[in-house]
């Protein structure tokens, strides 16, 4: 998994629980405010929302990009299995002697 993901998701949670504490106590969230209000709450969530949805699809774009650029040095240069074993060089049968009575 690609870290930008990871961390997109860290912040699409941290936007989820500034918008459920700030609903229920805008205080909490803007204390440098006298009466908050719940609309600035929105806005600063959707703000956070935003940036973490675009970490998340610049992450995908990142990883559909590395997934491309794998498939296709793989196309080129086809990787030998370790399972394969070159065939010996045959040797021609030995034919027996005659055998004199």
């Amino acid at each position: 998994m690609n870290t930008m993901i990871y961390y997109s998701f860290n912040i699409l949670a941290f936007s989820l629980i500034v918008l459920i504490v700030g609903m229920i106590k805008p205080k909490w969230i803007l204390l440098w405010m006298e009466k908050p209000g719940r609309i600035a709450i929105v806005c600063i969530a959707g703000a956070i929302f935003m940036i973490g949805m675009v970490m998340f699809g610049e992450g995908n774009k990142q990883l559909q990009l590395e997934k491309a650029q794998l498939t296709k040095q793989q196309t080129v240069q086809p990787e030998k299995s370790k399972d394969e074993v070159p065939a010996p060089a045959s040797a021609p049968a030995a034919v027996p002697a005659p055998v004199k009575p």
